[in-house]
């Protein structure tokens, strides 16, 4: 039986165990003296620990009080001995507030006994990393149901964060969704309890289905919103007219109005009054809160004044009613929210389009046959056929046929890609010519498809810079707000004109009713959703918030040289014939050497022949001389091809040919002789191919004063005349794969900031190290894991469009949040009265029009996210 040392940790055999002794009649087993002994110095500090089953992990998340103290067990990876368990207990240990470390190397977690007022998971997990190990986090996003403001969002991420074992959370207002990252254990139902508690709703995304699930919400809650305005729009106007036209007695006036509005306050309004129930529950306040108490302050002054008139007329006052001012607003926010709805519907449609790309079935071929299915029952390895004008299912690869493949729905490129066997087709693409069959490689939530949908998603819940400063005034805006409110009434119930109650009561609705925390919660999040939404559609993946808004910051732009600036496949340039030779036979020979080759540079100078149409022959007596080229016969004749190495060693004279190496070799190109019967027949240059778009672009950049670098591994020359023809500024070359972070932390060192383009394995770190790092989305899967940007398809004009994109994003949320802020700070004292001295009563404003302000502040910021869609990159 295997159990576990007491002291250390580790997992000790039982059977095989050289180190034992007895403790408060039970036989403990150690994996070495030093426990052993160790334990017998102090047996207290181990009490009765339970001898376990190594097959028995302890669970990975509890929140069982501990003498008024907090259980709480992590999972860490990386630990291999019982040094390694010593470092991290001694590390937790330094945290303030932590009474008791214990890691267990067996199951690979720490229990950790502490006080949450002096610590909690966030110090544990830093201390944890900063000590070299890892926690293997998970992540949960969830659709949340019921927010309508900043304030809602402020109070369901504290929540979240507060919860044993969520280590961040954040809340999208304008994409109504919560994007958690939790120790494992934690599961939707926890995070759902913590939602609820704090008075919304929480639903489960399935991968699926998400964007199903979000449509259903949405055109759900657009339903239900259009239905309550419409009601009480009718039911107003009949109380406005009641309260205009006077047909009735004062009293049956009054009471009118009151049987009309009850079921405006109670139900059209219902929601506000439980969001504000539920808030008041858990100490919290949002716009809820502020509709409520003016509406139903307003409400309820006017059923006292109906029900007993006397009360007020006692007292020398009038018994005026509020029935229209309350259910005006109560109409007025209500359709503020259903245009809201509509717009906030429009900041996702980039998502929905994509999903739409999705085609719904497949023309599969198994047992021989051929047969149409569901996409969902597309398995992996199935062999998939498409026909001309449909669209490709899955992902997968081609391994019959011949076609052009129209990819501009995902890469934004309008020329189709040829495609042949061996080739890779990506599903929601459409065949354009051929037919072709396909073995599928990516399924579901695995095709490039899906991923890219999951990017948009995150990028559009991820939390921009200028956000913070909102979340924060957010938190302390309600309450501000009401205290505002109440020192308004006071002081026009003190020192106010007659009527001073009524006017005290309108002033204290108006502050309540105009302050809006809602366009301060939608500045930021519509517009990144919108940008984020714009990029996808042009072929720009953009991984989050914060990276949109920086990348107009960039004034440095690195590029990779050998497939982000070139097409990383060399062309022949130059071809010069000794004397007594032609083009076209030294072209004859050289390819007919080549072959059979599949080194890049034999491919090319085979390529130019083969356009040139020339025949060529197959070589005798081939063989390769490493370091140098290749010889062998064509014809009959000796061929020697290679470098100059090869035809010094063969005393092979270049005289007639030399002044052409020169020149050649001073523009970075690879040369290849020639040599026919140990005589000079000519040189070969080869080059790799600069992107046609590649000049334009570098062109751009310079317009807009960002500085071009590019960085190779190539030597000086090469480097120094791809750049000189493409016009970047500065060349960092002969750098080692390694080393292309540490030439982007020099340019960042000199103040710049940086962004680095590239598509390899070797580019990942320096993508990574970059302050914008932006990757070929033809290029490896590393580099676009690594990077912030992802262009799908080739085209390096994406860089520009991504630059130009952050800028006017970055410009919508500026003129979102200037009109969240400057309409508070004037509205807010308007409503107070702050006119009053120069206007006198005509200075008042009315909750009515209060209400409508409010309304048009949400409307009026959604929209202008909105307009975004209309830039053209």
């Amino acid at each position: 039986m295997k159990t576990i040392d007491p002291v250390c940790g580790m997992t000790v055999d039982s059977v095989k165990a050289k180190y034992k002794t007895e403790y408060k009649g039970e036989i403990i087993y150690f994996c070495a003296a030093g426990c052993l002994n160790k334990f017998k110095a102090e047996p207290e500090k181990y009490p009765n620990r339970k001898i376990r089953e190594r097959e028995k992990k302890q669970p990975v998340h509890d929140d069982v009080k501990v003498d008024g103290m907090v259980k709480l067990t992590i999972p860490i990876s990386g630990m291999h001995c019982a040094s390694c368990v010593g470092r991290v207990e001694k590390g937790l240990r330094e945290i303030k507030g932590v009474s008791e470390v214990s890691v267990n190397l067996a199951s690979e977690l720490a229990t950790i006994d502490y006080y949450p007022a002096a610590a909690g998971p966030n110090e544990f997990l830093k201390k944890i990393k900063s000590i070299g190990y890892d926690i293997p986090l998970q992540k949960t996003e969830l659709i949340i149901a019921g927010m309508s403001c900043a304030s809602c969002v402020v109070t369901i991420e504290k929540g979240l964060r507060h919860a044993d074992g969520v280590v961040e959370a954040s809340v999208n207002l304008g994409a109504e969704r919560a994007f958690v990252t939790h120790l494992p254990g934690i599961g939707f139902q926890e995070l759902k309890k913590i939602v609820e508690a704090s008075g919304y709703k929480a639903m489960e995304i399935s991968s699926e289905s998400s964007g199903d699930i979000e449509q259903k919400l949405r055109e759900k809650q657009y339903k239900d919103l259009k239905t309550r305005f419409t009601f009480s729009g009718v039911l107003s106007v009949i109380v406005l007219l009641i309260a205009m036209t006077h047909i009735f007695t004062p009293q049956i006036n009054h009471y009118a109005q009151m049987i009309i509005t009850i079921p405006i306050i109670f139900w059209a309004g219902s929601r506000f009054y439980t969001g504000f129930w539920a808030g008041l529950l858990h100490a919290t306040a949002d716009m809820n809160t502020l509709v409520a108490v003016g509406t139903a302050s307003a409400f309820i002054y006017s059923v006292a004044a109906t029900v007993n008139p006397g009360l007020f007329m006692s007292a020398g006052r009038a018994a005026d009613v509020y029935f229209d001012t309350a259910a005006v607003i109560i109409t007025l926010i209500l359709l503020g929210r259903l245009l809201e709805a509509r717009a906030k519907g429009k900041t996702s449609e980039a998502i929905k389009k994509l999903a739409g790309l999705q085609p719904r079935t497949a023309r599969v071929v198994r047992d021989g046959r051929e047969s149409d299915i569901e996409i969902g029952n597309v398995v992996v390895g199935d062999i998939v056929v498409v026909r001309p004008g449909e669209k490709i299912p899955v992902d997968g690869e081609i391994i019959d046929g011949y076609s052009s493949v129209d990819q501009s729905m995902l890469t934004g490129e309008s020329v189709p890609v040829e495609k042949k066997t061996g080739d890779n087709v990506i599903g929601a693409t459409i065949n354009i010519t051929g037919s072709f069959r396909f073995k599928a490689a990516k399924i579901g939530r695995d095709t490039v498809l899906a991923q890219i949908i999951k990017m948009v998603q995150q990028a559009q819940g991820s939390k921009a810079p200028a956000q913070r400063l909102a979340d924060k005034i957010a938190g302390i805006f309600v309450p501000i707000v009401i205290g505002i409110a109440v020192v308004t009434f006071f002081i026009w119930f003190l020192f106010g004109p007659e009527p001073a109650l009524t006017t005290a009561l309108l002033n204290f609705v108006a502050v309540m009713i105009i302050a809006c925390p809602c366009a301060l919660g939608l500045a930021t999040p519509t517009a990144i959703m919108v940008g984020t939404g714009l990029g996808a559609e042009n072929g720009i993946l953009i991984k989050g918030g914060e990276t949109l808004e920086n990348a107009h910051k960039i004034d440095t732009v690195v590029f990779d040289k050998t497939g982000t600036l070139t097409t990383g496949k060399p062309r022949v340039t130059d071809i010069i014939p000794a004397d007594g030779f032609s083009e076209e036979q030294v072209l004859f020979f050289a390819a007919s050497m080549e072959k059979r080759s599949e080194h890049p540079l034999g491919r090319a100078i085979v390529d130019r022949a083969s356009k040139n149409n020339i025949d060529l022959r197959e070589p005798e007596d081939f063989y390769a001389l490493p370091g140098m080229g290749i010889a062998g016969k064509v014809n009959d004749n000796l061929i020697l091809l290679g470098n100059s190495k090869l035809m010094a060693e063969k005393g092979i004279y270049l005289s007639s040919i030399i002044s052409g190496h020169d020149r050649l070799a001073s523009e970075g190109k690879t040369l290849m002789f020639l040599s026919v019967d140990m005589k000079p027949a000519g040189l070969i240059a080869a080059a790799d191919t600069i992107r046609a778009d590649a000049f334009s672009v570098v062109k751009e950049l310079h317009e807009r004063k960002i500085k071009t670098v590019m960085i190779t591994g190539d030597n000086r020359n090469t480097a120094a005349a791809v750049a000189s023809e493409i016009g970047i500024d500065d060349v960092i070359s002969d750098v080692l794969p390694q080393d292309k972070a540490a030439g982007i932390e020099s340019l960042q060192n000199e103040g710049r900031v940086v962004a680095m383009v590239g598509d390899g394995i070797n580019d990942a770190v320096a993508l990574a190290r970059a302050d914008v790092g932006i990757a070929i989305g033809s290029g490896s899967d590393v580099a676009l894991e690594a990077s912030d940007i992802t262009l799908l398809g080739s085209n390096l004009h994406g860089v520009i469009k991504a630059i130009r994109l952050s800028g006017k994003t970055l410009m919508t949320i500026r003129w979102n949040l200037f009109w969240a802020f400057i309409y508070n700070i004037i509205g807010i004292p308007i409503a107070a009265g702050v006119l009053y001295p120069a206007f006198g009563t005509a200075g008042f404003l009315n909750p009515m029009i209060a209400s409508g302000a409010m309304a048009f502040s949400s409307v009026f910021v959604v929209t202008n996210s909105l307009r975004l869609k209309r830039i053209k990159l």
